[in-house]
């Protein structure tokens, strides 16, 4: 199979654009993930995959974590957290609850650890939700290796 047309194929699908955070030794760690779903209303559950090859994988195992659903404005931190480093990125945060979320979101959802589940080349992390917020803020999208808005997607 061609792994590389299937993730172009995979990239027809357009999606969310999050980052996932968590407290860790030395403060807080994070990945952009657009790997997530909702699993379950109840208990109220939620998941993001992560490749076996990232860094973060051995970070966030065991970590309560927050899935931080970017704002449209919010590119640079997905470039950010995707390990392309962004010269002058200013991350405000928020410290408090059991895992740090980032200010200007769409929307946050703040899990504890659920369970882990091996799948193929990446691990399934869910997580039980025990707080979550919405803003009116447009979401940041995913879509054919893009990222923008809704609006600006679908311009194109």
């Amino acid at each position: 199979m061609d792994t590389k047309l299937l993730r172009q194929t995979f990239g027809k699908f357009p999606t969310g654009v999050t980052v996932v955070t968590w407290f860790d030794g030395a403060g807080i760690n994070g990945i952009t993930v657009n790997s997530f779903t909702s699993v379950s209303l109840e208990p109220a559950l939620a998941l993001v995959s992560i490749d076996k090859k990232a860094n973060s994988l051995s970070q966030m195992k065991n970590k309560a974590f927050t899935i931080n659903i970017l704002a449209d404005q919010q590119e640079s931190i997905a470039w950010q957290f995707a390990g392309r480093k962004q010269e002058g990125l200013e991350i405000t945060w928020i410290k408090d609850g059991i895992a740090p979320k980032i200010e200007g979101v769409s929307a946050f959802i703040e899990c504890k650890p659920w369970k882990e589940v091996d799948a193929g080349d990446h691990v399934l992390f869910i997580g039980e939700i025990i707080n979550f917020e919405r803003t009116k803020r447009e979401a940041l999208t995913f879509f054919e290796g893009k990222m923008g808005s809704t609006k600006q997607l679908i311009q194109q």
